[in-house]
C-alpha cells in the first residue's frame, strides 16, 4: 500500500515539474525600450528596394503607418506612399521613418528611410 501512494505522489509531482517547466524557461521582464535599442541596431540592414516584409522581419511592427495617395498610374500602380515610423518610448530617442512606393499593387518596397527627433 505505501509503496503505491508513493507512486501516486511521484506520478503528480512529476506531473506538476512537467507544467512548470516552460513557465522557468520563459525570458525575465525585458528591459524598458530594448524593443527599440534592438530595432535602432538592425536599422542598419534597411537596403533600398526590401520589400515590406524583409523589413518586418528586419526591425517588427512599426508604431505607427501612414499612407499619403498620390493617385495611380496608368498601369493601375499607385503613386503613393506609405511610411512606417519606429518610435522610442520618448522623445529623445528619436524615431525611424520607412519609405515605401508600390512597384505593383499591394507590394510595397524601401524608398528610403531617415532618423527624426521630435
Amino acid at each position: 500500500m505505501k509503496s503505491s501512494t508513493c507512486r501516486i505522489v511521484l506520478a503528480a509531482l512529476a506531473a506538476s515539474l512537467a507544467w512548470t517547466a516552460p513557465a522557468l524557461a520563459e525570458p525575465g521582464t525585458p528591459v524598458k525600450n530594448a524593443g527599440f535599442a534592438q530595432t535602432e541596431r538592425n536599422s542598419v540592414g534597411l537596403k533600398q528596394g526590401m520589400s515590406a516584409e524583409e523589413v518586418q522581419k528586419l526591425l517588427g511592427k512599426p508604431r505607427r503607418t501612414t499612407l499619403k495617395s498620390g493617385g495611380f498610374a496608368p498601369d493601375g500602380v499607385s503613386q503613393g506612399t506609405l511610411q512606417w515610423t519606429y518610435a522610442g518610448a520618448d522623445s529623445s530617442q528619436g524615431n525611424l521613418h520607412v519609405d515605401f512606393a508600390a512597384k505593383a499593387p499591394a507590394e510595397w518596397h524601401v524608398t528610403g528611410w531617415d532618423w527624426a527627433t521630435y
